[in-house]
Formats: structure tokens, sequence, C-alpha cells
């Protein structure tokens, strides 16, 4: 009964769990699939790398590491435009490692605690910050999980993967700053109450930072179950409150995700809508940017990767996709929600078209992009 309460509790939360769960009762009745098969539409090998990255983000923000720097910048940052595009590149930094999504997870309570401390256009930096874990993320194959999917999907090596998203992610970090550096004024940052000192985890910290390079090449050496199992195992043994931590109904959500668009590509009516999406000028790119705006960037490629093969072309796609309409990317939403700030959609949205129209110009102005695979 406690199980089915939490259930209950947690879908009528969750509106994006509930819709995935309602849209699969949906496509279960219309697809003719058998349910043995279903499991077949998840890429595992996503999940679990994700189910490592998420415990590893976590042990790195329980260190404590992370919010002490943040209040040792604001302390050397004499301007609101200075701390702002110090914060922006933080995020888009960390972002890069840690998936952009756990990265939110970091900088907007942190940004809501210098708030706390000094005189800030708090609702402003956690707009940007979501813009700028959308910018920093598309570099990484671990920064987004739409770049996680099609990484393991392309079958590159890591650093490949980043070099050929290093063109538009540069484009985009670039006008991001420039942006910022327009946005937010010189005054002076009125520090009011001095910040408490923030006890850190050595120990953890270590660990973590040293367990984040060997996953990801354990990873690359395709050696999964092992690098999974043994991160799992580590702090199963030694923090078993990180793994509590962990929101591990993100990966139900994702596992919800591959299903239903697994699903959905198989309806006899979408390969003919979806080569229609694909003959516009601009092909996959232009395809995972409209789509992007209406079923958010992580649904909208893996649905196309089942009708094209063009990796990188679907991922410079997905990433511009991350702007414009706040359905656009997930993280827009976990940004505006750990915000708690009023009235922050109309003006988010303002900013991140901005943003959306820089990055289509970005792709025009970097020419090629019919090169991508």
């Amino acid at each position: 009964m406690k199980l089915l309460r939490f259930v209950y509790s947690r879908l009528t939360e969750d509106l994006l769990l509930l819709a995935l769960v309602l849209g699969f009762a949906l496509l279960a009745v219309f697809t003719p699939v058998a349910w043995q098969q279903l499991p077949a539409l998840v890429d595992w090998h996503t999940i679990a790398i994700l189910a490592g990255l998420m415990v590893l983000s976590r042990g790195l923000e329980d260190s404590g590491a992370l919010v002490r720097s943040g209040h040792w910048l604001l302390g050397r940052m004499h301007s609101e435009r200075q701390l702002a595009l110090a914060m922006v590149l933080f995020a888009a930094l960390l972002s890069a490692v840690i998936t952009n999504d756990v990265a939110l997870f970091i900088v907007v309570p942190l940004t809501l605690s210098l708030g706390r401390l000094a005189s800030l256009p708090v609702g402003r930096l956690v707009i940007f910050q979501a813009l700028a874990v959308n910018a920093g993320s598309a570099v990484s194959p671990i920064g987004n999980p739409q770049n996680l999917y099609l990484w393991q999907r392309s079958g590159d090596s890591f650093f490949t993967f980043m070099w050929q998203m290093l063109p538009i992610a540069t484009w985009m970090l670039v006008a991001l700053l420039l942006l910022t550096a327009l946005v937010f004024s010189a005054r002076r940052v009125d520090i009011h109450t001095q910040a408490a000192a923030h006890p850190i985890s050595r120990q953890l910290l270590r660990i973590s930072l040293v367990c984040f390079p060997l996953f990801l090449f354990l990873v690359e050496w395709g050696l999964i179950a092992i690098a999974v199992a043994g991160v799992l195992a580590l702090y199963l043994l030694c923090w078993r409150r990180v793994l509590q931590g962990v929101d591990w109904l993100i990966l139900l959500i994702f596992i919800l995700m591959f299903v239903n668009l697994g699903l959905l590509a198989r309806l006899h009516f979408m390969p003919p809508l979806v080569d229609a999406l694909l003959a516009l000028p601009g092909a996959e790119i232009t395809g995972a940017v409209a789509l992007s705006q209406v079923i958010s960037n992580v649904p909208a490629t893996i649905f196309l990767a089942e009708f094209s093969e063009r990796w990188y072309a679907l991922a410079w796609g997905a990433n511009v996709g991350g702007f414009g309409l706040v359905i656009g990317s997930l993280a827009n939403l976990i940004a505006l929600r750990l915000g708690r700030q009023p009235g922050l959609w109309l003006p988010f949205h303002g900013w991140s078209l901005i943003m959306l129209l820089l990055s289509l110009l970005g792709l025009i102005a970097l020419g090629g992009v019919q090169g991508l695979q």
C-alpha cells in the first residue's frame, strides 16, 4: 500500500512522468509489438552510463566543494557583470562534465544561496544558467542525454565526438557570454551577509574526482557493466547517503521515453511524416531543432535516430533546439522549477528565443553542416 501511495504521489507531482505513462498505455493499444519485445526498444548502455554519471555527480555535490567554490567566487567578483559571466561559464563547464540537468541541481541552489548573501538579480541569473548548461553541455558526449545516446549509437571515441561538436558548441557559448556581458550591469555587488563556513568532505571529493575519469575510460573501452557496477558498489559500501540522494526516477523517465518513441516510430503514418520533416532545408538539423520545440530535444533525438544515422547532424540540431521554447530542453523546466522566482517564464522565453536565433545564425555561418555524419 505504501508503494502504491508513493507511485501515485510521484505520478501526480511529475507531469512528464505521468504523460509518459499515459502515452505508453495509449501506444501499447495501437502498436502491434509483443510485450517481450519492449526491452529491446531501450538503449540499456545509455541508461547504465547515465546511472553511473548521476551517482558520481551526486558525490561531487554532497562533498560540498562546489558550494564552497561559489561562495569563494562571490567574494572575488566585484560587479554583477563579472559575477554573471563567472557563474555562466562555471555552469557551462560543469554541464560538460556532469550533464546539464545535474549541473542545474548544483548551480541554481547555489545562486539562490548567493542571493541571500548579496543584492543580485537572481531570476535573471537562473535564466542565464539554464541557457549556459544547454550551451556548455553541447560539446561533450556526456554533457546531456541526447549526446550520450548519439555517442553510443555512433561508436566513435570520446574525443572524436567532442571534435565534431566543438564548432557549434563554441559558437553558442561565445554568443551567450557576449549576451551576458550586454545584459548584466557593471553595478558593484553589495554583500550584506557573510557566508557561513560550508564543510567539505575531502575524502568524498577526492574519490569522486578520481572515479569520474576512470569511469569514462572504462566506458570508452566498452567495459560499461564493470564501470557502473564498480561505482554503485563503491558508494553503496562507503557513502550510502549519496545513492539515497540520487533521483532514480529519472532513469524510469528515460526508459519510458525509449519505449514510447520506439512504439511511436512503428505507427504506419509516421515514416511519411518524418520523411517530410527531413526533406526540409537543413534536413536532420532542421528537423531536430523543429521537433525539439514540440516534444523536447531528448525525445526528438531518440525518435529521429530511428530514421537517420547522421548522428552529428542530429546532435547539432538537438543541442540548438534546447533553446527557444521552454519545452525545448528538460534543463529549462528544471531551472525554472528550482529557481522558485515569480514571473520567470516570460523573460526566459525572451532570452531563450534570442539564443535560438543566434544559434541558428551560427549554423548558417559555420556552413558545411551537410557534411556532418
